[in-house]
């Protein structure tokens, strides 16, 4: 089951807003949805979570490029949504260059990949993403979350505590 919300940083504090993401296809289509939440170009922070396994955050700044933390590339990469967030500048490697892939797996997001081999991502070449965090761990540092802080959030109750540390749980809450 996912979760996907939006936080934008206001004069007034953080304000709250759910969003699908099944019209968005790419990251430049998720950071355009963020862009419009915030006509001020203040903070847009995108939440999303995958029930239990994966977590991210795409932060938006203005017209700067967007910023991503995902904390596991490689459950990420078996689910629609994760794999908007894994640009291959994120996941280190050359444009194209593992497509297939992606492709290949089964990206409903709520199933493992099936395979007849007895590793845990079932013999798909998933095994070439990471079963760890990519991207900036230092995304929120400047709002209240260090890297480190980051980085020990579990899956399960990531978002909650990161709006917690922003000040955002209640407009967060009326969402969820």
């Amino acid at each position: 089951m996912y979760f996907a919300a939006l936080l934008a940083r206001t004069e007034d504090g953080w304000e709250a807003s759910d969003t699908e993401l099944d019209d968005v296809e790419t990251l430049s289509d998720l950071a355009d949805l963020a862009r419009d939440a915030s006509p001020e170009d203040d903070t847009v922070l995108v939440l999303i979570e995958q029930e239990d396994a994966w977590f991210g955050v795409v932060r938006i700044d203005g017209e700067d490029d967007p910023r991503i933390y995902v904390s596991d590339a490689a459950a990420a990469a078996r689910s629609s949504y994760g794999e908007i967030l894994l640009t291959d500048e994120l996941l280190g490697r050359e444009p194209g260059e593992d497509d297939a892939d992606l492709d290949a797996l089964d990206l409903d997001g709520t199933e493992e990949p099936d395979g007849d081999s007895d590793d845990e991502d079932g013999g798909t070449s998933a095994d070439a993403v990471p079963h760890s965090p990519v991207g900036d761990s230092e995304i929120l540092d400047d709002l209240g979350v260090s890297e480190k802080e980051l980085k020990a959030l579990d899956a399960d109750d990531a978002l909650s505590a990161i709006a917690e540390a922003l000040g955002a749980a209640e407009v967060l809450e009326t969402v969820r």
